[in-house]
């Protein structure tokens, strides 16, 4: 069976069995390694991709389920190999230990302001809490996502 999707807006296909993880898929097939295994039972959000705009956790989505969507993954966030806003943010904070959790939780933060989100401690603290850190604390993840959305008014003015 083959099953056609996209990633990053382009056209991809894989024969791989219905069944299996979509992370794998990314990772094995279209050599997209920037989306993270840390735990394999979709607790950690190391795994954190957005399929048709929603986040999905790849490590626990059968390949199936992307059949005719559209996956963004980290990769797609850098233009060539400058950092977006977001990612800027989590270097700049020193939000980045051993950068297991980083992409995950940066598809998070990018769904979040994508989305409208605000500037708000608490609240980030709430839309974070699905991605597990096992370096930092969040103190540092905290400060980047408010870092970014400094970064994404400048670049507002700017443009």
């Amino acid at each position: 069976m083959t099953i056609n999707f996209k990633v990053n807006g382009i056209p991809h296909k894989t024969n791989a069995k219905p069944e299996s993880r979509l992370i794998d898929v990314l990772r094995n097939e279209l050599g997209l390694s920037g989306t993270k295994e840390a735990c394999g039972e979709g607790k950690c959000g190391s795994c954190t991709i957005l399929m048709d705009g929603k986040l999905s956790l790849a490590c626990i989505t059968p390949v199936i389920r992307a059949a005719n969507k559209e996956i963004i993954t980290i990769e797609s966030l850098s233009k060539s190999g400058v950092p977006n806003f977001i990612q800027k943010a989590f270097i700049d904070a020193d939000a980045i230990q051993c950068g297991f959790c980083t992409p995950g939780l940066i598809m998070t933060v990018k769904k979040y302001i994508d989305k409208g989100g605000t500037n708000d401690r608490e609240e980030i603290k709430k839309v974070i809490s699905g991605n597990l850190c096992r370096c930092t604390g969040y103190t540092k993840i905290i400060d980047a996502v408010e870092l970014a959305f400094k970064y994404k008014d400048e670049d507002k003015t700017t443009t």
